[in-house]
């Protein structure tokens, strides 16, 4: 059987000097995050000092986009409802949150495997969501 989602808008984020790899990634149809070459540490979001030791000799690599659900809420009012935001661990070991889409929300479960599927924001820049595998 068929089931029609919904879809919402989203705004287009605020891209800075320091994303601007990590977005222009997603355009991409790329998943980029950071690893610190001092302490080995991978991080999200991305940024110039890692938070883990504070060095400045962090690096891009990009990500499998897999993971598993870690949480999730679903908003069933307002615009677009019903819609799954979650944090999403992916296989680096990092967390993210995110949107979970292509799916009916009560077939979702914390520890459910999903992989990168984007989305677009208003004016076109691809967002990280996720789906299930």
């Amino acid at each position: 059987m068929s089931h029609s989602l919904p879809t919402r808008t989203l705004p287009p984020p605020v891209i800075s000097l320091e994303t601007k790899t990590f977005w222009e990634g997603l355009n991409e149809g790329k998943l980029l995050i950071k690893r610190c070459g001092a302490c080995a540490q991978p991080h999200y979001f991305p940024r110039g000092l890692c938070p883990h030791c504070g060095s400045a000799d962090t690096r891009w690599e990009q990500s499998g986009g897999k993971g598993v659900i870690y949480s999730l809420s679903v908003t069933r009012r307002g615009p677009g409802a019903p819609y799954v935001l979650a944090y999403v661990t992916l296989d680096e070991g990092v967390s993210l949150l995110t949107n979970i889409v292509q799916c009916r929300p009560d077939d979702l479960a914390i520890g459910q495997p999903v992989r990168l599927a984007s989305v677009s924001s208003e004016n076109g820049q691809a967002l990280p969501a996720f789906a299930p595998v």
